[in-house]
């Protein structure tokens, strides 16, 4: 977490108290469960973890969070922190460790570079010795990477012990599944080789640690998660810039079979047995970070004698000290102010509120009532008090190519948003907005990123729009620190979880086929399902066809593939295979509106019924236009919302409405053929609106601290925002934004589009 507040304040929704441990504050949420700052009741800060009750409710997942709470208890090694107290029958399950103010390896990296290669020699010996100690009890750690290490003034600390994984995520139990963060996987856990996990998969994560920490760079590169477990598996570790007394040990740590490594405890000699604290191991600029977030928590007051309250005896009656291991105590004098009332004023503004205020938007309502968005270049929007301090946005669109129409609809979803902040009356900041028009040409895209990089007014960007040119649009940004929030830019080049700089609030392309399974299995009770590969859309199809494959017969049901030839427009086959087969659903693979259309309309003549799936690519007015009749029925997979249908957003879209009329997202098409509206608001324009509310709340929660490039790329990972179409939160363990929250279903009925709803809530 940036800046030398180590933790963030309790929501309202917060209990003061878990398991006698009184709730101080936060220090991070992900989908498994939020992590607090808690005080015990002998006055020990504690790192306290509580798990969502829906994970809870798998008795697997109570039977292993027990096992390996225990097993972690063990361990009292100096370099670890051990889990000192859990509760695996609570109805939210929860387990504690010591705190340790620090900022993560990744973190300091992050913000103040590659270190020494004396400071990696002693991170790399002591997190060898910790990996000893958590190997000789008997343990792998399976998820050693920058992120699970804590930086302290006498050496590292290893985190994180592969607890409170979910069902089917786990080592233990899984022989198929890829298990922790690729980047710093060892060959056998990216091939999810399950049985050959041990020790040696965890000194190959330690290998990649420290080759990041003395590059700034991991040693397999970035992109999708797949290209990244493809190199680790086939290709050597890039270890240009490694120091060269380190080459050595880092290049046996990474050897592709697990044989050819040395033990952890080999890797301690090798790189130095030391003896003790090594005090000045970290560079000036860290030493003072921790410092800095030490006073912070020390400054915490106690609990008064009696604001701790006594056990629950529902919740917390398995509560269960698991080790004798000492935590660290802080005492503060009583005479100090409240931190907590320091926090309150650090965030006077509060959340974002998304529902009120859009009537402002005639504030900056062009005079003649024409439409504000802009085919030029630049664009600027600052309408606000200039007695407050303004921060700039900026908004990288296409506004002119191929794929205006998502560009506009973002534009005008994130003018709303800056003129409903700007008219609110307690807003500790003005907001300004600056478009650049990037053509949907790649050369003019990577152009309109590096001009916004070099403008230090801009603090974060909304976009690209489109994908032209996204992996070195996206490297621009990650170079200045300039945080890139997208909510309709699909590229498998890069990822949130590989680039930091980087916030891609939808699902990826990769996770539609989540909407498919939860639709079809728990909805709709599918048994035989025929999934049609449309060569057509390339590898695209062929991706989704092959993991709903594995996933649909997993114990589920029955699946059929059939392949429609990409320069064929003959679905008539297909169709009669899928009545051959006597399915009852129907998985189309593509992407194309019009081929979609044409599948639908020989389902129609073939007389098929049941349940007909496609994803968002296809829900275009084409499809309804070319299907006719045959269009209703068929249920589409996207990560956008219709907020015409959502009670929470009737204020957006009558000031959408009122501002831009009641158009839809698409024109008639080129061939002739009228075009349905199939949307009173265009796809993505809402979700802009929460993505500028969503930078600003990250914004909200600095401006004590200062607005800054790199508090904000740190600072969005721990945001929380409930917006229109979605809430928007970080999962630390995927390294992604919260997958179900951005997946939803529309059906087309009388050729229209109607939104069902968020995946796991459609009946």
């Amino acid at each position: 977490m940036a800046g030398s507040e180590p933790f963030r304040p309790l929501k309202t929704a917060d209990p003061p108290a878990v398991g006698g441990y009184r709730l101080l504050g936060r220090l991070g949420a992900g989908g498994m469960g939020v992590v607090y700052l808690a005080r015990s009741p002998g006055g020990a800060l504690i790192a306290l973890k509580v798990i969502r009750a829906e994970y809870a409710a798998d008795h697997g997942f109570r039977v292993r969070f027990r096992r390996e709470a225990q097993a972690a208890g063990r361990l009292t090694g100096r370099w670890v922190v051990p889990v000192v107290a859990a509760a695996a029958e609570a109805r939210e399950p929860w387990l504690a460790t010591a705190f340790v103010p620090g900022p993560s390896l990744a973190e300091a990296v992050t913000s103040h570079g590659p270190l020494a290669a004396e400071t990696v020699r002693v991170l790399g010996a002591r997190l060898a010795e910790a990996l000893t100690e958590v190997h000789e009890a008997g343990l792998v750690h399976r998820d050693v990477k920058p992120g699970n290490v804590l930086l302290a003034l006498d050496g590292p600390r290893l985190i994180d012990f592969g607890i409170a994984r979910a069902t089917g995520a786990t080592a233990l139990t899984a022989s198929d599944v890829v298990i922790g963060s690729p980047g710093y996987l060892s060959p056998e856990q990216a091939q999810a080789r399950a049985g050959e996990l041990g020790p040696p998969s965890d000194v190959f994560s330690l290998g990649c640690v420290l080759a990041y920490a003395a590059t700034g760079r991991r040693p397999f590169g970035t992109g999708s998660s797949a290209a990244v477990l493809f190199r680790t598996v086939h290709e050597e570790p890039d270890l240009e810039g490694v120091p060269r007394e380190l080459l050595g040990p880092l290049t046996d740590c990474l050897a592709k079979d697990p044989q050819g490594r040395p033990s952890s405890e080999e890797v301690r000699a090798a790189l130095g047995d030391l003896a003790g604290a090594a005090p000045g191991w970290l560079p000036a600029a860290l030493t003072r970070l921790i410092a800095e977030r030490s006073a912070a928590v020390l400054a915490l007051p106690d609990p008064a004698p009696d604001a701790t309250p006594t056990q629950n005896a529902d919740s917390d009656a398995d509560a269960r000290t698991v080790t004798a291991a000492p935590a660290p105590t802080a005492s503060a004098t009583s005479g100090r102010p409240s931190r907590r009332r320091l926090l309150t004023l650090a965030s006077a503004a509060g959340v974002v509120a998304v529902g009120g205020g859009l009537a402002a938007w005639a504030a900056s309502r062009p005079p003649d009532g024409s439409d504000d968005s802009s085919d030029s270049s630049d664009s600027s929007d600052s309408s606000g008090n200039s007695s407050l301090p303004r921060y700039t946005v900026g908004l990288q669109a296409d506004l002119s190519g191929r794929d205006k129409a998502a560009g506009r609809a973002q534009e005008r979803g994130v003018r709303l948003a800056v003129a409903d902040h700007n008219s609110r009356a307690d807003r500790p900041f003005d907001l300004a907005l600056r478009v650049l028009n990037d053509g949907g040409e790649a050369k003019r895209a990577v152009e309109v990123a590096g001009t916004f990089a070099a403008d230090r007014d801009v603090h974060a960007v909304i976009g690209p729009t489109g994908t032209a040119g996204a992996e070195a649009v996206v490297a621009r940004y990650q170079k200045a620190l300039l945080s890139l929030v997208t909510v309709s830019c699909d590229s498998e080049a890069f990822s949130t979880a590989s680039e930091r700089a980087f916030f891609e609030l939808r699902p990826d392309r990769n996770s539609l086929s989540v909407g498919f399974v939860d639709y079809l299995v728990r909805a709709r009770d599918a048994r035989r399902t025929v999934l049609v590969d449309d060569r057509a859309a390339g590898p695209v199809s062929e991706q989704l066809v092959l993991e709903l494959a594995h996933l649909l017969t997993d114990g589920r049901g029955t699946t059929t593939t059939r392949t429609v030839p990409a320069d064929s427009d003959d679905f008539g086959p297909v169709a009669a295979a899928v009545r051959t087969f006597g399915a009852d659903s129907v998985a189309y693979g593509g992407t194309s509106p019009r081929r979609a259309a044409l599948f639908a309309r020989a389902l129609a003549d073939a007389g098929f019924r049941g349940v007909r799936m496609a994803r968002e690519p296809a829900l275009r007015a084409e499809f309804t236009a070319v299907a006719g009749a045959a269009a209703d029925g068929w249920v589409f997979v996207t990560t956008y919302v219709d907020p015409a249908e959502l009670p929470a957003a009737k204020g957006f879209v009558a000031s959408y409405e009122k501002r831009y009329g009641p158009r839809g997202g698409e024109q008639p098409g080129k061939d002739g053929l009228f075009a349905l509206r199939l949307f009173a608001v265009e796809p993505f324009a809402v979700e802009a609106y929460d993505a500028l509310n969503f930078v600003a709340q990250g914004m909200r929660e600095l401006v004590a601290t200062g607005v800054e490039r790199g508090a904000m790329v740190t600072r969005l990972r721990d945001v929380t925002f409930k917006g229109l179409s979605r809430t928007i939160e970080f999962d630390d363990a995927a390294r992604a934004f919260v997958l179900a929250n951005g997946l939803f279903l529309h059906r087309v009925e009388d050729g229209a589009a109607h939104f069902l709803g968020r995946i796991g809530e459609v009946k």
